[in-house]
């Protein structure tokens, strides 16, 4: 038998962690000492190293669904979570690529200084960017653009650094993105440049990579459980 704090230094986390997985039913009940110490066994250890290398990877939402298939004893529902998940992130990559090829060529015709005139009405700024009027409006609408109004007529006018921004949400929006991640990545931005949105996605594309190479590692580790409770089962 072993003890909580033993597990939990081993992993690096606290012991109210591993009281949290067990709550959560992801890892097995654990048996008691006379004074009421949870004992774990060497099963445990090979729950809690999974839940942490998970984590890592697929993140806990998907440790959370993936677990109780192993206690359940079916491991093959556990490995179509973890392909669903892989599959997103695939999806997601693919999005971020074409994205950043289209503002890479976005790029080239920011050069040569594309947008040449100061204000652009709402027709123009849509007829420059091969929108409809109604598309700004209801990007407006979102919060995603905020053009200036005329004080004399109250018609929108749109700026060059408008339409630059028009531009990225176009090309984000292209990628399939939802409006909810394209305003995050407006956010995250700070400057709406085509060169500051080239880096976003250059960084995210990174993180994906580092990603994958964590989920291998999370996978590792679930293989060595699902050989664990097999063990067990077999004996």
């Amino acid at each position: 038998m072993i003890k909580p704090i033993v597990i939990a230094r081993k992993l690096k986390i606290s012991t109210s962690a591993l009281r949290h997985y067990e709550a959560w039913g992801i890892v097995p009940k654990a048996e008691r000492s006379e004074n009421g110490y949870r004992l774990y066994t060497k099963e445990h250890v090979a729950y809690f190293e999974c839940i942490r290398a998970l984590n890592r990877g697929f993140g806990m939402k998907a440790a959370r669904e993936i677990m109780p298939f192993i206690m359940e004893g079916n491991p093959t529902e556990a490995l179509w979570v973890v392909n669903r998940v892989q599959g997103d992130l695939r999806k997601e990559k693919e999005r971020a690529e074409l994205a950043l090829k289209i503002l890479q060529q976005e790029e080239d015709l920011d050069r040569a200084s594309r947008f040449k005139k100061q204000w652009y009405s709402i027709g123009e700024a849509a007829e420059s960017l091969d929108l409809a009027a109604s598309t700004l409006r209801h990007w407006e609408k979102e919060g995603l653009i905020c053009p200036e109004r005329m004080p004399d007529s109250g018609y929108r006018k749109y700026s060059r650094e408008d339409l630059q921004r028009l531009l990225i949400i176009r090309t984000l929006k292209t990628a399939v993105y939802s409006l909810d991640i394209v305003r995050e990545a407006m956010d995250e931005m700070g400057q709406h440049t085509i060169k500051s949105a080239v880096k976003v996605i250059r960084d995210s594309l990174a993180l994906m990579d580092n990603q994958i190479k964590e989920q291998l590692h999370g996978l590792y580790y679930l293989y060595k459980l699902i050989g664990v409770t097999e063990e067990k089962k077999d004996s």
